[in-house]
Order: structure tokens, then sequence, then C-alpha cells
């Protein structure tokens, strides 16, 4: 986001340097004259609509995407320990410390390693362990249920992590950067030499704008890093419920895990 910003400003202050050295050489109008406020408008306009229909529309659709899946994996999460009361008192335990310790992991470990697209491995510590505890109830009523709570929280974690990594190719936002900088400065150029303090105005608040309509569509496009972020709210959330209804008949320290959703040491 900063690497925009930088760039724009060069871009705009690039444009105003060529407005006063190249101008006299590249127009041959007076100096009275160039291109009007509503004149700058048209290029806003046209630059706007191409940066909302084509990029902003997608990053926006991801990070829709990304804040479904966290909230499905949160109330699978949720079934799975609702499904567990049918469950004998021992797998019961089980299956709820998984749940507790899963949430955990997600929350501290996996959560701010998205920030840079990636994963974490200690969540899929419990989801194996949750797995192993299934088969001790294979042929009981609960198991159906178990397994279609976990199948959903599965789809639901890798369509969370998918949506984690950038939807929009490096490439397209570096060519919408180039276009900005051409565009600001040939209209910089363009620019009356004097009486142009309108003109001016006009463009630094064009730069401005967008400027800032492309680090929103980066910062979109990272739904669990930057400024617009998805927090991991409806995970804390089952988390807290979860650790509930386990210290109803056990004791925190009877927990398999550690604050960060580490396996404790036999």
């Amino acid at each position: 986001m900063a690497l925009i910003i930088v760039v724009a400003v060069l871009a705009l202050l690039a444009g105003l340097a060529a407005n006063r050295f190249l101008r006299p050489k590249l127009l041959s109008e007076d100096d009275d004259t160039g291109m009007a406020v509503k004149d700058l408008v048209g290029p806003l306009l046209t630059l706007t609509v191409l940066l909302l229909a084509f990029v902003l529309v997608t990053a926006n659709g991801s990070y829709g995407k990304a804040e479904v899946a966290s909230r499905g994996e949160a109330k699978a999460v949720d079934q799975l320990v609702e499904a567990a009361e049918y469950a004998p008192a021992v797998q019961r335990a089980e299956i709820q410390a998984d749940a507790v310790c899963y949430a955990r992991a997600v929350r501290t470990q996996e959560w701010p390693a998205m920030s840079d697209g990636n994963g974490s491995a200690a969540p899929s510590v419990w989801s194996t362990d949750l797995r192993r505890v299934f088969r001790e109830v294979e042929g009981k009523p609960v198991f159906g249920m178990l397994i279609a709570a976990d199948n959903k929280r599965s789809e639901e974690r890798e369509e969370r992590l998918t949506q984690a990594t950038a939807s929009i190719p490096s490439a397209i936002l570096w060519f919408l950067l180039a276009t900005l900088v051409i565009t600001v400065m040939a209209l910089g150029i363009c620019l009356p030499r004097r009486n142009n303090r309108g003109q001016i105005i006009t463009l630094v608040v064009i730069t401005a704008l967008l400027t800032t309509t492309l680090c929103i569509i980066r910062d979109v496009d990272r739904p669990f890093g930057g400024i617009i972020n998805i927090e991991p709210t409806a995970i804390t959330e089952i988390e807290r419920q979860a650790t509930r209804d386990f210290l109803a008949n056990h004791r925190s320290s009877d927990l398999p895990c550690d604050d960060r959703g580490n396996r404790k040491n036999a």
C-alpha cells in the first residue's frame, strides 16, 4: 500500500514538473490556456469505472467469500460440540477438548499467518485427533452427525485458506498502477502554467481518489490482513462456548493444549 502512495505522489510531482519545464516544448498554446477542470473529470470517471467494474468487484467478492467461510467454519465447530453431547462420556470429553484446541489454534496461529496468505499446521493436529475419536463411535447414531459436521468444518477451512491468498494477480495491480502514473503525469503536463490553482487542486484530488481506490482494492483483496480485515470473532465465540461446555464437567488443566492450541507435553 505504501508503494502505491509513493508512486502516485511521485507521478503527481513529475507531472507538475513536466508542466513547468516540458510544456513549452510540447505544446505551443498560450500559457493561460490548457485543460479545464471539467476536462479532468473525464479520465477520472473512465478510470473509476474500470477499477470498480473489473477489479474492485472481484476483490470484494473474495472478501465476502472469506467472511462467509470463517462464519461457516465456526458454525461447523459449534455443531461438533453440540453433536458430542450424544456421544458416550469419554468420547464427548475428547471431542469437546479437541474443538477447544482447534479453535485456539485457528485464532492464535492460523489467523495471523493468513495475513501473508499462509496457513498453519496447528489446527490440523486437532482435526486429525477428532477423526481418531470418531472411529471409536463408529456404528453409533451420533457418528453420522459428527462426520457431517467435521466435513463441513474441513470444507469451510479450505475455502477460508483459499480466499486468504490474493485473488487479483499482481500483474493486474501493476498495470493499474502504471495506468494511474501515466494518467496523472499526462494531466499534469496539460495544465495551464498560469492561473492554474483550480486545475492543480482538482488534479491533486483526482490523484488522491485514484490512489485510495487502488489501496482499497489491494487491502480488500487480502481479507485477513491490512486495514479492512476479517477478525476471528466467530471462532473466538465458539471457542468460548466450547470451553464453557467442557469445563462444566472437567477442569481447565484437563485440556490437552495450551492457550495457543499447541499440544501439551505428555
